[in-house]
């Protein structure tokens, strides 16, 4: 019989969208074999999981701030993939900016790429960014291994990463049509937010006047518009405004080459709960009411959602304005890269959602988006990327734990369910002291 690299036995493993009782056999960081408990596939490493640990896919999480180089006060490479790690995150993918430079030409690309290097504890991919002016580098990040790009349609918060206005949102789609590339759009209307209600103070609903549904609602029609005349493929980031479904829905019926992610705080959180002062919460767009929460949720179990990632944008706590809580002088981001996984199963068991469906949201989905056909899920063939979980266990949170470089987040303090008692890339244990991660290329990953 085969010797494995590695066995794990499980009463409870994820495949195929539903739990069996199976053991998983790792040979060379792939999955060599699956066979049903009790086939004693041989390995040098067996683990038998507990009967209260089910054995899931890793998670992917295609929308994190990594800050490095540039402004690595506010996170790093090492610091990020162990918060990863920790929370069952076996890839990443990195936005192009908050580091400098931003990543906006190949030779930005490999910047990122050596700060990167020797330091990652999970498989880390990079998106490239397209700013005003960078058309003619679009191509070239595709080639040089980006995973698609990303936009802002009003400013970013950082200089050095402008919006494209209209005329350059069309430009770029119609490249990346060419070329099969994938646009990612931070959709928010600059003209709707410059009419509302100016933020300011430590009122959160100042500040939710000031960043309205409209302003996601109009340009993500505009992004449909262009994508519907173009051919390209569009990506809506963190959605917010759940009325904005209905016409997300429309466009994919007529074939328009759409998805949209949504992320943790937005399904978890409400604005009605936001403490006054607390801009830990702050985040571009807002948190919005708890009516607008449950349609969110609607829309992921519907199918108009298709995933669920973090959109970790940590800051220091100076730049989080916690000594005054002015939510207009506040960095807009929240970190929750570490706790995802609890995060939204706590609330999806309350409303009697099954495990296996938060994890497909949490796993394959966002690999399907970026195009990582070997993660995502647990399958003879595919990268041996593996969390083992514990469901029903508690836990409160302690940002002092976190491995997040900043201690500040909204859910210090908040009970969960759910606990990663282990994580594993390419069939490797994560030990948070020897760096194995690798760095991935589109098409090669």
């Amino acid at each position: 019989m085969l010797r494995h690299d590695l066995v794990i036995r499980a009463r409870r493993v994820l495949i195929e969208g539903g739990f069996r009782p199976c053991e998983v056999g790792v040979t060379g960081g792939e999955i060599a074999a699956i066979e049903p408990l009790g086939a004693e596939l041989e390995g040098r490493e067996v683990v038998t999981l507990g009967d209260d640990e089910t054995l899931l896919p890793g998670l992917v999480d295609t929308h994190v701030h990594v800050d490095e180089p540039g402004r690595t006060e506010w996170e790093g490479f090492a610091s990020a993939t162990k918060a990863a790690a920790a929370g069952g995150v076996t890839t990443i993918i990195d936005m192009p900016l908050n580091s400098i430079p931003p990543t906006v030409s190949v030779a930005a690309l490999e910047i990122k790429r050596r700060a990167a290097l020797h330091q990652v504890f999970v498989d880390v991919g990079f998106w490239g960014g397209a700013i005003p002016g960078n058309t003619s580098d679009l191509r070239p990040l595709h080639e040089a291994g980006v995973f698609g790009f990303k936009c802002f349609l009003l400013p970013s918060g950082v200089d050095e990463f402008p919006p494209l206005d209209a005329g350059e949102l069309e430009r770029d789609m119609a490249e990346l049509a060419g070329i099969g590339g994938l646009l990612l759009v931070h959709a928010e209307d600059a003209a709707t937010i410059a009419h509302a209600p100016p933020a300011g103070g430590t009122r959160y609903n100042r500040f939710l006047a000031s960043r309205p549904h409209a302003a996601e609602d109009i340009a993500i029609a505009a992004v449909i518009d262009r994508a519907r005349r173009t051919g390209a493929r569009a990506h809506i980031l963190h959605l917010s405004s759940a009325a904005a479904l209905p016409l997300i829905a429309a466009a994919r019926r007529d074939g328009v080459r759409l998805s949209v992610e949504t992320c943790p705080h937005y399904l978890t959180l409400s604005a009605e709960d936001v403490p006054d002062g607390a801009t830990a919460f702050k985040c571009c767009p807002p948190i919005r009411e708890a009516a607008n929460r449950d349609r969110l949720w609607e829309g992921l179990l519907d199918g108009t959602i298709d995933s669920i990632v973090s959109d970790h944008s940590p800051a220091t706590s100076d730049l989080k304005d916690l000594d005054h809580g002015d939510f207009a002088v506040a960095w807009g981001g929240v970190a929750s890269l570490q706790l995802g996984l609890p995060v939204v199963w706590t609330e999806a068991r309350r409303r009697g959602i099954p495990l296996e469906r938060v994890v497909e949201w949490m796993s394959a989905a966002p690999a399907a988006v970026a195009g990582l056909a070997r993660k995502g899920r647990i399958a003879v063939g595919g990268h041996a990327d593996l969390a083992v979980f514990a469901p029903d266990a508690g836990f409160v949170v302690d940002v002092a734990r976190l491995h997040h470089k900043n201690p500040l987040s909204p859910y210090d303090g908040r009970a969960l369910r759910g606990v990663v008692r282990e994580t594993f890339v390419r069939g490797e244990r994560v030990d948070f002291a020897e760096p194995r991660g690798r760095l991935l290329r589109r098409g090669a990953a």
